[in-house]
């Protein structure tokens, strides 16, 4: 492995290396089709067995397939973008599971889009499915703190 590498990627086996490829592949296929007004991808690659989700726009988290599916359905055909930024993507993973963070830039139709995106995959069977999903806004620290000499 190059020392040029993250650390955490200069340990990996291929087996690893071909496991963050496959899951990030998932994702971006769900992705472009999104952009495209199609959200089959994100149907398929979430959960049926077990999922949950947060979503920035609402409090509380979804706690099944279904009610996603429900908010997939209602955005059908109603979100494109001509393109968009995938960035600083990592897997990691252990055994039966794998965690995919990276970040997401697109001007859509609707919003700009810029997010941190946490998916949890599961190896279900025979193909890796996502058991949960967060989307939260990138957006400054909005809490308001004493100076780090107050408290100290």
């Amino acid at each position: 492995m190059s020392k040029d590498l993250p650390l955490y990627e200069q340990s990996r086996t291929d087996k690893e290396i071909g496991l963050a490829g496959h899951v990030i592949a998932l994702e971006k296929s769900a992705l472009d089709k999104f952009f495209k007004g199609d959200t089959s991808g994100y149907a398929t690659i979430w959960s049926r067995r077990s999922f949950t989700y947060f979503d920035a726009l609402v409090t509380e988290r979804t706690d099944d397939h279904e009610t996603v599916a429900k908010f997939l359905k209602s955005i059908e055909g109603k979100v494109f973008a001509d393109s968009y930024e995938f960035r600083n993507p990592r897997v990691q993973a252990v055994k039966d599971m794998a965690v995919l963070t990276y970040q997401l830039f697109a001007k859509t139709n609707v919003i700009d889009m810029e997010y941190n995106v946490v998916e949890v995959f599961q190896n279900e069977g025979d193909e890796w499915r996502v058991v949960h999903s967060t989307w939260s806004f990138i957006r400054p620290f909005e809490k308001k703190f004493p100076k780090m000499e107050d408290i100290i």
